[in-house]
């Protein structure tokens, strides 16, 4: 199920209506740009070296994890550094067997194929894929019942790039076919910072160190989300200041965008002060607190859920959501004595 816009969040690490221009013109070009990820970089670095030296295409890659971590970054940083084409498409946009043949068929040697949201691919397509990754061809079925023929058809050797944020529902046989699986995590502070440097020299803008500390530590440890939130910071500098991006200003900027020093938006706050204001701090089902805060259950399943059980604000229990005391004290509440004694600060 896809999520429903929301292009007014500026911590929405799903990308928004209108920014896929301002994302390219901030994507690095090679594995020396790209920052935050040291143990994917070097061991895909090595897997096309390699290739290179055998001359050879790379194996077929699955890059799985959050959304807005470099995913589709990477496969084109794979084609560029490989020097061949790069044909993208969606796990969504492929609903029968024969439109992915009809790509395949289409490829050039060497080429990379990138599939985004693989796992959403429909089962007659995937198991298309299977023969194509292994032996380079697929069967086409021409006619219908008894009569029906299967014709094969060679294509070039090509490189399969998948990526996915649910890599728990990809089917085994597929994710066997890949012959490097990287798992990209979150970012620490300091490659946010050396990311939102970069991004500010290709702005154009002057960013000190203090200033890309104060955007980096409230981006989610999500490079889609640090840029944005740059953007925003210089619309701000540029309109209510005199354009220099300094911690102050930075702070106001996202003070106005509700983003607080934790990272933590509006729906973040609203989820977290109904399950302890209106619940009790829990348990409460999903569906319910969704409801609490006027939101789809997917937007706080996917959004806001994942970021503040990562932070320990929230956890999940078989009789559903619970406040942890990190919670009441981020909210400035005071937590009831008599409730369960399930976790400590410490924890």
């Amino acid at each position: 199920m896809s999520l429903p816009e929301r292009d007014t969040d500026p911590l929405d690490p799903y990308p928004q209506l209108g920014e896929q221009a301002a994302e390219s013109a901030l994507r690095p070009g090679s594995l020396a740009e790209f920052r935050g990820q040291p143990r994917v970089s070097d061991q895909l670095g090595l897997v096309l070296d390699a290739a290179r030296h055998r001359g050879t295409v790379p194996e077929h890659v699955l890059l799985s994890g959050p959304p807005g971590l470099g995913k589709t970054t990477l496969a084109m940083i794979i084609a560029a550094e490989m020097g061949v084409p790069l044909r993208v498409t969606s796990g969504p946009a492929i609903q029968h067997a024969g439109d992915l043949a009809a790509i395949l068929s289409g490829l050039t040697e060497g080429e990379v194929f990138f599939l985004d949201e693989i796992h959403r691919m429909s089962r007659p397509a995937e198991e298309m894929l299977y023969l194509a990754m292994e032996d380079f061809r697929v069967d086409v079925v021409v006619g219908k019942g008894p009569g029906a023929t299967a014709i094969p058809l060679e294509i070039p050797p090509f490189t399969l790039v998948g990526a996915t944020t649910r890599a728990g529902l990809l089917p085994g046989p597929l994710r066997d076919r890949f012959g490097f699986t990287a798992q990209l995590d979150f970012y620490d502070t300091e490659a946010l910072e050396q990311i939102l440097r970069r991004s500010a020299d290709l702005l154009g803008i002057e960013l000190g160190a203090a200033a890309a500390q104060e955007i980096a530590s409230r981006s989610r440890g999500t490079p889609r989300i640090a840029n944005r939130l740059l953007r925003r910071v210089r619309d701000y500098a540029q309109v209510r200041s005199d354009g220099r991006l300094t911690p102050q200003v930075a702070a106001a900027a996202l003070e106005l965008y509700e983003v607080d020093p934790l990272g933590l938006d509006r729906l973040d706050r609203a989820v977290l002060d109904a399950l302890c204001s209106r619940f009790g701090g829990g348990p409460v089902g999903i569906t319910t607190l969704a409801m609490a805060v006027a939101e789809e259950v997917e937007t706080v399943e996917e959004v806001a859920e994942p970021f503040l059980v990562r932070q320990g604000f929230l956890v999940r229990t078989p009789r559903g959501r619970m406040a942890t005391p990190r919670a009441w004290s981020h909210l400035g509440l005071t937590r009831p004595g008599n409730l369960p004694d399930l976790f400590s600060e410490g924890d």
